[in-house]
């Protein structure tokens, strides 16, 4: 190993944010498996209710959800269009039950949204709580959750060899990867924004970014994005959004490009950078899951419309949001709607 690639090693164990004090929603026992091997790390059990289903699931009873329709074209404005929410069980909600866990791949770097907490050493976010609540409705109070860390250009891969269920992994719904897996209704609205130094000359995202080198993860929205114009940036692609804030304070960097939830989470955890100019894009996060497995869309739409609770400030949406979102993010008011294709 290089010096260089020590000291980068390094410099991302000490990033890793300090979070104590932070109140956690009720969770299920879970492990995490590193996504390229080594020790499992148990994770804490807990419980936690998911309010019963509302009207909206009762439209579909128990064996009378319709034949699956064929799939409309997908356009930038359909894009977050998913499956009417269903309780049937079908052979994806069957094979987990028969399992007795769900496996989810999840990332475990971001601030926020899936990281370790160093001090707890327990697998903590807005992500990891949500993923906890389809567990729960799945399989019942103190579910078994196997977390799998993965990374941003591996999580198509992983649903498609079915080393996951599902991933909730602040994953942008969109065309090009809705041709290769399935998605939930949007959890999460964000854009895309550009992350640099407080100092820096950079203004958004514009020909102020012309000779400078920007940072973006492999496979992310950022990277397709930046192929399409990058203002003349030099370009540098990363596993994580997490590598790209250690470049940027070694000075190998000058900017970031990534989703303004994710760079809010990084410019918390430094304090010399900051969001530049205004979000460039619109997108919305989804559950994504195997393009096969359309009952356990549908149950997953379920633990959402429940979850979202109509934006109530007692839904555990909006608790989940208060605990991790709200100090870097205070002007959302509430959950996106969710938008149905059937």
């Amino acid at each position: 190993m290089t010096r260089r690639a020590r000291g980068l090693r390094n410099l991302r164990a000490v990033l890793a944010p300090v979070a104590a004090g932070m109140s956690v929603m009720a969770a299920a026992a879970a492990v995490l498996v590193p996504a390229l091997g080594g020790a499992a790390h148990p994770d804490r059990p807990g419980t936690g209710g998911v309010p019963s289903p509302s009207a909206t699931h009762r439209a579909y009873g128990p064996g009378t959800a319709p034949a699956e329709p064929a799939a409309a074209t997908c356009t930038a404005g359909n894009a977050a269009e998913s499956l009417r929410p269903s309780s049937d069980e079908g052979a994806a909600v069957a094979r987990i039950k028969d399992r007795g866990r769900l496996v989810v791949g999840v990332d475990q770097n971001t601030y926020r949204w899936g990281y370790r907490d160093p001090t707890t050493g327990k697998l903590e976010g807005f992500d990891i709580d949500l993923a906890r609540a389809i567990a729960e409705d799945i399989l019942g109070p103190d579910p078994e959750v196997v977390f799998k860390a993965v990374p941003t250009d591996q999580r198509i891969r992983a649903l498609q060899k079915r080393t996951v269920d599902v991933v909730v992994r602040t994953m942008t719904i969109n065309c090009a990867r809705k041709r290769q897996v399935a998605f939930s209704t949007s959890y999460f609205q964000a854009g895309q924004q550009v992350l640099a130094p407080k100092s820096s000359g950079i203004k958004a995202f514009d020909d102020s970014l012309r000779g400078k080198r920007v940072c973006t993860a492999a496979g992310s929205t950022g990277e397709s994005e930046l192929a399409e114009q990058r203002h003349g940036a030099e370009v540098l692609t990363v596993p994580s959004q997490l590598d790209c804030l250690v470049r940027l304070q070694l000075g190998q960097a000058d900017a970031v490009v990534t989703d303004n939830a994710l760079a809010a989470a990084q410019a918390a955890q430094d304090p010399k950078v900051e969001l530049k100019g205004r979000p460039f894009t619109k997108e919305s996060y989804g559950v994504a899951m195997n393009k096969d497995d359309t009952d356990l869309v549908r149950r997953v739409n379920r633990v959402l419309d429940d979850y979202r609770g109509d934006g109530s400030a007692d839904s555990p949406w909006m608790r989940a949001y208060r605990t991790w979102l709200r100090a870097d993010m205070p002007e959302i008011s509430g959950p996106p709607s969710p938008e149905y294709s059937d």
